[in-house]
Parts: structure tokens; sequence; C-alpha cells
């Protein structure tokens, strides 16, 4: 257990792992920060935070984990923002959905005593905001943990400890800890997060603007598959710029795959178009 967690800019992300810390007693105390006074001042009445602070600074005065809850393109500004008020030991993690430069600038701008491991939890909902959070969450949820590409501000071994103790922190609100490098994340995440919100997107902006009574007649299929194009569009576009090179190549690749799928149809080779159609059952049914 945690003597004490703080969590900075709770939206649907930040405000689940206080309800899961709350839940699963995985912190003494809860302090939480959010940049709005009236998001504050309701925060004040929720039984999963013990204190509201009313500034970043703070809120990680006294905090042995600090959880950066903001949009990715905020999470740097927050991190640079708290380094002076770290305690000795402290460590900041946030759950950001891209990490190269994340996790690049964040450590660089901590202080000697402090440590940034950047954390990034395959949840979410196509609702946003801390009104929607939800204690279980994060419940058998894959949560990737970075491991650096180099270790040099810091020993192997003492990395190592900081890397197992952000594990066991998301361990403790039900999910799995998967370790890769910043590197390795943003490739995985490109093909399994960005690049099937960008089709998602694309499908449905294109059926926006055939006869809107097309959407009448459609099934759960159409509302499966565009299920996730009910996202909120800043915080992908924040994303997307953030992880441009890993999804233009992950595009890149999905294209080629359209166009193989395309040529079997219009050549009407049976045999290939059944492979293909094979080939993606056997992958959904392994998920």
């Amino acid at each position: 257990m945690l003597a004490h967690l703080a969590i900075l800019a709770p939206g649907l992300l930040g405000a689940s792992v206080a309800k899961a810390a709350r839940a699963r007693n995985a912190a003494r105390s809860i302090t939480i920060w959010a940049r709005r006074p009236e998001t504050r001042d309701a925060l004040r009445a929720q039984p999963f935070a013990d204190t509201i602070a009313d500034t970043p600074a703070d809120a990680v005065r006294d905090a042995d984990l600090v959880v950066l809850a903001a949009p990715v393109e905020k999470i740097i500004e927050l991190a640079v923002q708290i380094a002076p008020a770290l305690k000795p030991g402290a460590i900041v993690t946030d759950v950001g959905s891209v990490k190269a430069r994340i996790c690049r600038e964040c450590a660089a701008a901590m202080p000697p005593h402090a440590l940034f491991i950047g954390s990034h939890p395959m949840a979410g909902s196509a609702k946003s905001g801390w009104e929607n959070a939800d204690a279980s969450l994060f419940e058998n949820c894959t949560t990737f943990v970075m491991q650096p590409e180099n270790e040099l501000q810091v020993s192997a071994f003492a990395f190592a400890l900081k890397v197992a103790s952000v594990c066991d922190f998301w361990d403790s609100l039900g999910a799995t800890p998967v370790i890769v490098t910043p590197s390795q994340h943003d490739e995985i995440v490109a093909h399994i997060s960005h690049l099937p919100q960008a089709l998602a997107t694309t499908l449905a902006a294109l059926l926006a603007k055939k006869n809107p009574e097309w959407r009448d007649y459609a099934g759960n299929g159409l509302r499966d598959t565009t299920r996730i194009a009910a996202s909120d569009a800043t915080m992908w576009v924040d994303i997307f710029q953030q992880n441009r090179d890993d999804i233009l190549r992950a595009l890149d690749a999905c294209q080629a795959e359209l166009a193989a799928f395309r040529d079997a149809l219009e050549k009407n080779d049976l045999p290939q178009l059944r492979a293909r159609l094979e080939t993606g059952k056997q992958f959904r049914d392994a998920l």
C-alpha cells in the first residue's frame, strides 16, 4: 500500500485510478488536483479523494507516487511544473497513450532525487470526464510500463526497482503490467489502438457523406465497427500528432492489406478472398 498517491488532471482515467485505489486499498491517502476550480469543488464531495489541492505543487509535495492523467500534450508541461516540489524517492508516472516523447522529456524534467516511469493502461471509454470514472476500469487490463531505452540517468538496478514498483501499483488496481521500451510501445499501440481509431473514424466519415437514412438501417455490425469513432476528437488529434510516424507506417501496412483484398475481389480470386477472411476470423477469435 502506498502511503500517499497524488493524481493530477483527473479525467476518466485519472478518476478511475483514484476510485480503484480507494476500492482496493492501494493507497492510504489520495490527493487530487484539477485545473478548473469548479472541478476541484465537485471533487471535494467525492469519497475517493482525501485532499483536493489548489496547485499541482501542493498535490505532489508529500506524494510517493504521482499519476499525471492529463491529455498527452499537457503531461510534459505538468512534469516540468511539479519537479521542484517532488520529495526524495518520489516516482512520477502517467497514463498517456504515446510514450517516446513523453518519457524522454518528462525524465529530463525530473530532479536527481525523483524518477519518471511512463505508463499506459489500455483502458478507456467513448465517454470522457471524471464523472464517468469506474473503479473496475483496469481489471484484467494490459498496462504498459516503460523500461527506458537507456538507463544513463540512474543505475540499472535502481531503475528496475522503480519499474517494479510501478508494475506493483497497477497490479494492485487489477491491471496486468507489461514492460516495454517507449519505442516498442509506440509501434504496438499504433497498430492495436491508433490504427483502429483511424479506421473507425474514416468509415464513419465516409458514411456521413451518404444518405442519412442509411443510418436507420444499420445493424450491430456497423455499431460495433464504428463505436470508437465517437471518441473525443481533440484528444485524438494530439495522439495522432505525437505518434505520427508509427501511425503512418501502420496506415501504409493497412493500405497494402486492403489493396490485396481489393485485388482478390476484382480478380474474382475466391480462394485468396477466403484465405484473408479466414485469417481475420482466426485473429478475432483469438482476442
